[in-house]
């Protein structure tokens, strides 16, 4: 502990830098030192409150990861991730270094064997917000305006110059001290996101599997359930756990789950491995807004891939309720991405997804070849931020819809998939037809019931099935260099 009366700063004792060329060595290091600062704020927390204001700052630091490359040599040229551009110094803040071992030690072990260079490890100059390092113990924070004093003025708080998307959206290519960026995101950044899954779905970040499927229907979430019990059934299957609302978890078929009283915004379910190569299925609802919120934190945690498997509109006459649509292109109209990543960035289909979810469909249907076109169309699915498009003159819209060679419309699927481009996470979409607007076959109650009755469960299972052939895919073939820009993050 050190005490500088000049400042009155009451912060944790200086430590050097490490190097290290085992990564796990080096992981280790790093949650030692994510642990010893989060305990001197949550002490100092807990002495705050108890006693008043203490009449100093108190701060303790994110630990850091550099690595400082000297040499232009090239590295495997087939890899995305695992190597630097360029030389130069690199570094990023860590946080939960519990949560993301595995990943942290995957990232640490391709730099040092593609660079031949030791990683440094220690502290670095950002300090850890009060509210993540108390949160993460289970302490509330009072809001500003319960105390007799602020809290501001004895504790850190998020602050939005380091809780941002500058790097992922490429804005940020070097930090004030001349380093370049070694991971996608701000340790701020992702606290603020494990803070915020935790509040949308009402599951804890530790539970989120590396293969994540986004719907918009709770019809997928009894079939999942369903799922989820037969493989816990199933000792064979890999599965070792589902996870319902709540953080309930259950080990068995039979197991009980409590219904909530107050279901979260974006209800969220966990079927776990033991290595995190499971299913998380999403309930983000109706909405470019909500797709975009879910998968703007979602994607801290580095899935492997991420699916949308929900109801479209079909805008062919050709189309029967019940026919798949296999996005191989996206007409962007949803405008919450705007900003961020502008509509003329192309979203380019990627073959691993499409080869995966087209097998998939292929294999729960029974369909090959030819056949298959009988039930899935590929084609350009248009993502809208209106519902009720079709009550607006008609004309316009579809005549663009016609233009961009559409076969679906729906509310969500575009704006995963422009996040999954943005973040750097791999992406696709299968959509069921449940309608046909343009031909007079509107989603009514009776129609929908029928129609949910006879297609959700299939539906799920080509999602399931389509994860599952991806996850025994080399994950450095999954990862597109087609996500990849010209100055990249090491990190994945």
């Amino acid at each position: 502990m050190q005490d500088d009366p000049i400042t009155s700063l009451l912060c944790p004792a200086p430590r050097a830098h490490e190097s290290f060329t085992d990564a796990a060595a080096a992981v280790d290091l790093l949650q030692a030192l994510y642990v010893d600062a989060t305990q001197f704020l949550v002490q100092g927390f807990g002495e705050t409150i108890a006693k008043g204001n203490p009449g100093r700052r108190i701060r303790a630091f994110y630990p850091e990861l550099r690595i400082t490359v000297t040499s232009f040599d090239k590295v495997d040229s087939r890899l995305s991730f695992g190597h630097v551009s360029s030389p130069g110094t690199y570094a990023t803040t860590i946080t939960r270094p519990d949560l993301f071992r595995n990943y942290l030690i995957q990232q640490i072990e391709l730099l040092v064997q593609n660079h031949g260079v030791p990683v440094e490890v220690g502290p670095s100059d950002t300090p850890i917000p009060i509210h993540f390092a108390v949160g993460n113990a289970g302490v509330a924070v009072p809001q500003e305006g319960v105390m007799d004093f602020s809290l501001r003025d004895v504790f850190d708080v998020p602050d939005l110059a380091t809780t941002n998307d500058d790097i992922v959206n490429g804005t940020l290519t070097r930090y004030a001290d001349g380093s370049a960026p070694l991971a996608p995101f701000t340790a701020q950044r992702v606290d603020y996101s494990l803070a915020r899954l935790a509040h949308y779905t009402a599951t804890d970040p530790t539970h989120f599997q590396n293969h994540v499927l986004f719907t918009n229907y709770q019809f997928y979430v009894d079939e999942f359930e369903a799922y989820a019990r037969a493989m816990l059934a199933d000792p064979a299957s890999g599965y070792t756990a589902f996870v319902a609302t709540g953080n309930q978890e259950i080990t068995t078929p039979d197991g009980m789950i409590q219904s909530v009283a107050k279901m979260p915004q974006m209800p969220t379910y966990h079927l776990k491995r033991a290595d995190g190569q499971g299913i998380t299925l999403v309930n983000i609802g109706v909405g470019p807004s909500n797709a975009k919120t879910a998968t703007d934190h979602i994607a801290v945690l580095r899935p492997h891939a991420w699916l949308m498997v929900g109801h479209c509109a079909g805008l062919r006459n050709s189309q029967s309720l019940g026919d798949f649509v296999l996005a191989h292109a996206y007409l962007r109209d949803d405008h919450v991405l705007d900003d961020d990543l502008p509509v003329w960035v192309p979203i380019p289909a990627l073959a691993e997804i499409q080869i995966a979810l087209e097998k998939a469909v292929a294999e729960v249907t029974q369909l090959e070849g030819y056949e298959l076109k009988r039930i899935m169309r590929t084609g350009t699915v248009a993502t809208i931020d209106n519902r009720n498009w079709e009550l607006r003159d008609q004309s316009g819209p579809v005549r663009r819809l016609s233009q961009s060679r559409a076969v679906a419309l729906d509310m969500e699927s575009a704006t995963i998939a422009a996040n999954g481009f943005r973040f750097r996470v791999p992406y696709g979409t299968l959509l069921c037809v449940s309608d046909k607007p343009l031909h007079g076959e509107l989603k009514l109650p009776g129609m929908a019931s029928d129609f949910y009755k006879t297609q959700v469960s299939r539906h799920l299972q080509i999602g399931i099935r389509a994860m599952e052939r991806l996850r025994e895919t080399p994950i450095a073939r999954l990862h597109s260099r087609k996500l990849r820009s010209f100055e990249e993050t090491a990190f994945l």
